[in-house]
Parts: C-alpha cells; structure tokens; sequence
C-alpha cells in the first residue's frame, strides 16, 4: 500500500523553485566569464515563463562552452530542458527550462535584440556586469 511513506524519499532533497534554478544560471554564466548577466522575474508580466536570464559572450567558443555547462548543471539538479533554438554560429542560444528561460547572446546580438527592453514591466532581480 502506498501510504504516508511513498513520497519519502522524493522529499528527501527539497525541490528547487524556479528562482533556484535562474540564481543557479546566474553562477554558471559568472564562473564562466560571461558579461552584462541578468535575471529578470517576469512572472507578473508572461504566462509562459517566471524567469529570464539573459548573458553576454566574446565568442561561439565560449557560448557553447558555457551553455554545456547550463544544461548539465540545470539537469543534474533536477531542471528539464523543453528545447533549445539557436546556434553558437549565429551569435544567439535559447534555453527552455519552462519556467526559466536562457537567452545567451554574443555581444553585437545583444545590442540588436535588446531583450530587455521588450520586457519593461520586469522586475530586475540580478544584474552582473
């Protein structure tokens, strides 16, 4: 019988909330050197998603560097990744964690993008230059 007993070892670790997963982002892309990183909360704004972090990097070496070391990271603690769109080649990755959302730019695409600005009601939860 499953009883009171069942969820125990599930409960064992507390799950991550999507805040936890974007700050755990947030480290990733700062270990790896990445520039101008942000955390967005834009859950009160976007029925899609509660967070964005957005980040800048020098080159298609160091983007696909840095987004290898998003997904593991995200997926060994327990984050799924829905998709990803993009290529290193074209200066612009995305990362789908359904509730976390990982927008990884090389540094001209950000300037032409300007994710940021489409999102003005956002509450700006970090900010790594």
């Amino acid at each position: 019988s499953h009883g009171p007993h069942y969820n125990a070892a599930m409960t064992d670790r507390p799950a991550l909330q999507p805040v936890d997963y974007a700050r755990m982002a947030v480290d990733v892309a700062s270990e790896g050197q990445a520039s101008d990183i942000v955390m967005l909360d834009i859950s009160g704004c976007s029925d899609f998603t509660d967070y964005f972090v957005i980040l800048s990097v020098e080159s298609s070496r160091q983007m696909r560097s840095i987004v290898d070391e998003l997904e593991g990271t995200l997926e060994r603690a327990g984050a799924r990744l829905h998709h990803r769109e993009g290529s290193p080649q074209g200066g612009w990755r995305l990362l789908d964690f359904g509730d976390v959302i990982i927008h990884v730019f090389g540094v001209e695409e950000r300037d032409y993008y300007r994710i940021e600005e489409a999102w003005p009601e956002a509450a700006e939860v970090v900010r790594i230059q």
